[in-house]
């Protein structure tokens, strides 16, 4: 029978504490709602009481499976459990579990709380027996813990030993610093049990200071730890917690994991890990890390001639899992150092199949390796790449036609006498015999200015004609520009990404020495990949 190990995941509180992160009401219900439906046994909803958008959430919040948890800290030294506002705040939450964090570094005991060690003791004793008493399952944070059992591995016991005695169900190990490696974490944890501290009742809180937060909680798993604690994505403060986005897939995925630990994800559930991943950048309209494991567009991701080849032969010599099982894809990417095994991989994932004696393919890699002599790049632009291959094909269809467009910007004094930019843009398309002329300008509903590109994007996405439903949900949610030579022989690389309501997410590239028709070469190539992925041919008449 397989050991219970438990997930808690802190997003909504320590994730909040990323630089440049602030969730609104409404986007921490979401993620929480996510979360739920993930399988996570805790939610950390965030400190009832001390900012306005928390104790909303509390007051708020929609029933939960995952057991809904308040954080907040121990009482003060100087007064009661029973006479803490700050404890009362959290306990106030009605949440079924409280975590409370605590110090168990005898330095910062002395230096944050100026109070005796003692005193503290005594005050993680006295909070946690309160919360018990209150009908509340605790937790307690044991914070800078590492730090403090280097220091004084005696007293660090002593902190975690009163809260266990006091009816904590959870005592969690805290890297605070983030600044332990994985060896002296298995060494820490495995004495921390042989001083009594059952495994079953431990878990650990990690942060990634030196890149081994995940590494980390696997080593307290190793070592006995039935509890981790992370955040989706990594988020957390300076660089982040342990990524919870790459310790679950490897928990259910993982040997020796997979076969001892059941969690409360299930496969159908990790399938959607990509999605919850993104679903989370587009709250915090944030480009995903495309290297991310698991998740990351090129975690599957080929680009070598011969590993192209092995994966056609058996996906498993280049990929230590199946990507569909955590909802992500394989991809072949085109570039100048590609065969005509990436090739007819690339195409075969596009629908398209192509003998491999077919002399189109070796004109299809002269094209690709002219353009990127250009500046085009296709290894990151896999939509355009296809385009351009279909059309060597003659399979690419052509939905309208660009008779015309124009940008201007306008510099000028609003109102307040302040100056701001306008972009506008007029687009003409053809849709078989119909001529349609389409006008947008940049502002946003804030008032503020979007650019040149967004007012074209606007323009050609407004009227469509019979493809405008299709287009509808779609929005560019990445554009990076290169200058891909120097001097007056300089031109500049756009690539765009784009998502629609799928959630499927595709790049597209255009080059020019006018950033303008760049940029509007990779939206044209954006939209007409969608047409034709969603309809594939032109509608009659």
């Amino acid at each position: 029978m397989k050991e219970r190990l438990y997930l808690f995941d802190t997003t909504l509180r320590d994730g909040q504490q990323t630089q440049g992160v602030q969730f609104s009401t409404a986007e921490k219900r979401v993620i929480a709602a996510a979360l739920d439906a993930l399988g996570v046994d805790y939610i950390e909803g965030g400190w009832p009481g001390a900012n306005p958008t928390d104790s909303e959430f509390f007051a708020g919040r929609a029933p939960t499976r995952a057991a809904m948890t308040a954080f907040g800290m121990t009482k003060r030294v100087g007064r009661s459990a029973e006479n803490d506002d700050v404890l009362a705040a959290v306990l106030d939450a009605g949440t079924p579990a409280v975590c409370l964090v605590g110090k168990t570094h005898e330095f910062h005991v002395r230096t944050a709380l100026g109070c005796t060690l003692e005193e503290n003791v005594e005050a993680i004793r006295a909070s946690v027996a309160h919360c018990v008493a209150k009908g509340r399952e605790a937790l307690f944070d044991a914070e800078h813990f590492f730090d403090g059992y280097r220091a004084d591995p005696a007293y660090a016991l002593a902190c975690l030993k009163a809260a266990l005695g006091a009816g904590a169900r959870w005592v969690v190990l805290c890297d605070t610093n983030g600044g332990t490696l994985p060896a002296e974490v298995g060494r820490v944890v495995a004495e921390v049990i042989a001083a009594g501290v059952p495994g079953e009742r431990l878990g650990i809180h990690c942060h990634d200071d030196t890149g081994n937060a995940v590494a980390n909680s696997l080593a307290a798993v190793d070592a006995g730890c039935r509890q981790i604690q992370g955040t989706l994505n990594g988020l957390g403060e300076r660089c982040g917690n342990a990524n919870l986005t790459t310790i679950i897939p490897t928990l259910l995925l993982k040997e020796p994991y997979a076969g001892r630990f059941e969690t409360g994800v299930s496969r159908e559930a990790l399938a959607g890990m990509v999605k919850l991943s993104r679903q989370l950048d587009d709250i915090l309209n944030r480009v995903p890390l495309r290297s991310a494991p698991y998740v990351g567009a090129s975690a599957f991701a080929h680009k070598a001639g011969l590993h192209a080849s092995a994966i056609l032969k058996d996906p498993s010599t280049y990929e230590h899992v199946d990507p569909a099982v955590v909802g992500n894809e394989r991809v072949i990417p085109m570039s100048n150092q590609a065969g005509q095994s990436n090739l007819r991989a690339r195409l075969a994932a596009a629908g398209i199949e192509v003998e491999p004696k077919d002399a189109r393919l070796g004109r299809i890699l002269e094209v690709v390796k002219e353009r990127e002599d250009q500046g085009y790049a296709y290894d990151g632009a896999q939509a355009s790449f296809e385009l351009v291959a279909r059309a060597e094909l003659g399979l690419l269809p052509e939905f309208f036609e660009v008779k015309r467009y124009r940008v201007t910007v306008e510099r000028r004094k609003n109102k307040y006498n302040e100056m701001v930019s306008l972009s506008e843009a007029v687009v003409v398309v053809k849709i078989g015999e119909r001529k349609m002329l389409s006008v947008s300008e940049s502002m946003d509903e804030t008032g503020t200015d979007r650019g040149p590109l967004n007012a074209l994007a606007k323009a050609l996405g407004k009227d469509l004609g019979p493809y405008q439903a299709v287009i509808d949900d779609m929005k560019l949610v990445d554009f990076k520009v290169r200058i891909t030579q120097g001097g007056t022989e300089a031109v500049t690389r756009v690539i765009i990404d784009s998502e629609d309501g799928r959630g499927r997410r595709w790049s597209t590239v255009g080059v020019s020495a006018n950033i303008v028709d760049a940029s509007f070469e990779a939206l044209l190539d954006a939209i007409n990949w969608k047409l034709i992925r969603d309809i594939g041919q032109p509608v009659a008449g």
